[in-house]
C-alpha cells in the first residue's frame, strides 16, 4: 500500500520572464518500509522534493498525499504536529547544538514533544549505545569527531520514532570509511536488524552512488523531473559521477501496489 504519493506536483519559483520550474510534474508512490535513495546533481531538484515532502512548501500544482491526507488541507499547526511525530531528519552538517551534550542533543525532539525525562533519557541512552556512543554521551560536540557527530545527529533523528527518516547529504563531510559506516546503519535500520524495534521508511539524498546498497529503490532526478526508478542490483557502473543511470539499467516496478 502506498504511504506518500506525489500526484502530477509541480513547483515553480518567480514569475513572467523569471519563472524558475523546480519540479516539473513528479508522480510518485512511496511504500511504507522502503528505502529510497535519490540521486541527480546540482539543481536536479532534490531540495525543493524534500521541501514539499516535509511540508515546508506547497506545490503550485498537484497534491501530495500521506497516508491519503493531502497535506494542502492540513492547517500550519497540523502540518507541524505531523513533522514533529512522522519525520525525522539527518542533516549533512549535524546542526548539533555546541552548549549541549551528546544525549541532550538526543533529547531535544523529545523534550520539545512534552516526553519526561526519566522516558526520554532511557530510550535516547539505548540509541547512542546501538549507534556506538555509550562513552561519549557527556561529550560536547567540539569534543567529537565528525563521525561521532554525525551518528549523534542520527540518533536525534530518530528519537521520536519516526514513520520516515529523511536524510539529506548525511556522508558530505565525511570520508569513504565513515560514510559507508553511516549508510550500513541507516540500512540496518532499515532492515529491522538492529535492536531499536521499529523499521522506518528512509529516503536518502546524495551524491555519491558508492552509497548505495543491493535493493534499495534509487529515484534519479533531472531538470525537475525523475528520470528513472529502478531497484539497485549492485552493479555501480551502471552510473556516471554524477548518479545518471545509463539506459541499459532495467526499470522498477512495485507489483502489487494499489
Amino acid at each position: 500500500m502506498s504511504y506518500i504519493q506525489f500526484k502530477n506536483v509541480k513547483k515553480t519559483y518567480g514569475k513572467d520572464t523569471t519563472l524558475v520550474h523546480a519540479i516539473r510534474g513528479i508522480d510518485l508512490k512511496i511504500n511504507q518500509g522502503e528505502f529510497i535513495a535519490i540521486l541527480g546533481k546540482s539543481g536536479s531538484g532534490k531540495s525543493t522534493f524534500l521541501s514539499l515532502l516535509g511540508g515546508l512548501e506547497q506545490p503550485t500544482e498537484g497534491d501530495i498525499l500521506w497516508n491519503d491526507k493531502d497535506l494542502s488541507d492540513l492547517s500550519e499547526d497540523e502540518l507541524a504536529l505531523m513533522r514533529r511525530k512522522e519525520i525525522g531528519i539527518i542533516f549533512q552538517h549535524f546542526h548539533l547544538m555546541d552548549s549541549m551534550t551528546a544525549l541532550d542533543n538526543t533529547e531535544l525532539p523529545l523534550l520539545i514533544a512534552g516526553i519526561s525525562q526519566v522516558e526520554r533519557r532511557d530510550w535516547c541512552m539505548n540509541l547512542l549505545n546501538i549507534l556506538g556512543l555509550e562513552d561519549r554521551v557527556t561529550h560536547y560536540p567540539n569534543e567529537l569527531s565528525g563521525g561521532e557527530r554525525q551518528r549523534v545527529g542520527i540518533a536525534r533523528a530518530l528519537a521520536n520514532r519516526a514513520s520516515v527518516i529523511i536524510a539529506d547529504e548525511p556522508t558530505g563531510d565525511l570520508d569513504s570509511e565513515n560514510g559507508a559506516k553511516i549508510i550500513d546503519l541507516l540500512f540496518d535500520l532499515n532492515r529491522g536488524t538492529t535492536d531499536l524495534g521499529w523499521k522506518p521508511t528512509l529516503i536518502l539524498v546524495t551524491h555519491d552512488v558508492g552509497m548505495l546498497r543491493l535493493g534499495m529503490r534509487v529515484l534519479t532526478l533531472s531538470d525537475g523531473q525523475v528520470v528513472s526508478d529502478m531497484e539497485f542490483d549492485g552493479e555501480y557502473d551502471k552510473f556516471d559521477a554524477l548518479g545518471n543511470p545509463s539506459l541499459v539499467q532495467k526499470k522498477f516496478t512495485t507489483e502489487g501496489d494499489d
